[in-house]
């Protein structure tokens, strides 16, 4: 039984380190052939996890095997016991904060009210011009109108007040203290 534990223990190890090392380089060489891999199904039985299990179960076995006095189905079962716990900690504390840790750098045109940005393209009193606004880390040209139907120099100060179908509506933004 030594033997399975060695291997669960090796192949577990031996997986962690292709992965890290060349994990990009055979995603790409091998263009999703493993896709199959990632599950559809819940989330804990990602590769990360099921290969974790397997190799906590090959090195429970090897240290219950050598220092404990126990009967070869007692350690079999304690390992798998051990293996299982150690996966379910290792998709608790990294796969799913890895999964929710996707961020997305979209945005959407409404959550742009309120923000602050600069005219880019005088805006008319009745016409369309062009603002950038900051979003995140970085910034975005946008339609523009005049909400207060005054016309708004190039490199003003404005404040968004509303958007309406895709156009955003400005204000002058006057810092007079």
């Amino acid at each position: 039984m030594e033997a399975v534990y060695a291997a669960c223990l090796i192949v577990g190890i031996l997986y962690a380190l292709v992965s890290v090392v060349f994990g990009d380089w055979l995603s790409q060489a091998m263009d999703g052939v493993l896709d199959f891999l990632s599950l559809d199904g819940p989330s804990i039985f990602q590769p990360m996890t099921l290969v974790g299990g397997i190799t906590i179960f090959g090195g429970a076995g090897l240290l219950l095997e050598r220092y404990s006095g126990l009967g070869v189905w007692m350690i079999a079962l304690f390992a798998v016991l051990i293996a299982i716990v150690g996966a379910i900690a290792v998709f608790f504390l990294y796969v799913k904060p890895m999964e929710n840790s996707e961020n997305s750098i979209a945005f959407t045109i409404a959550s742009l009210a309120g923000s602050q940005g600069e005219v880019i393209v005088p805006i008319p009193e009745s016409g369309y011009g062009e603002v950038l606004v900051r979003v995140g880390a970085g910034n975005t040209n946008q339609i523009a109108a005049s909400y207060d139907r005054k016309p708004i120099p190039d490199g003003a100060k404005v404040v968004v007040v509303d958007v309406r179908e895709g156009i955003l509506y400005v204000s002058e933004l006057n810092l007079t203290i």
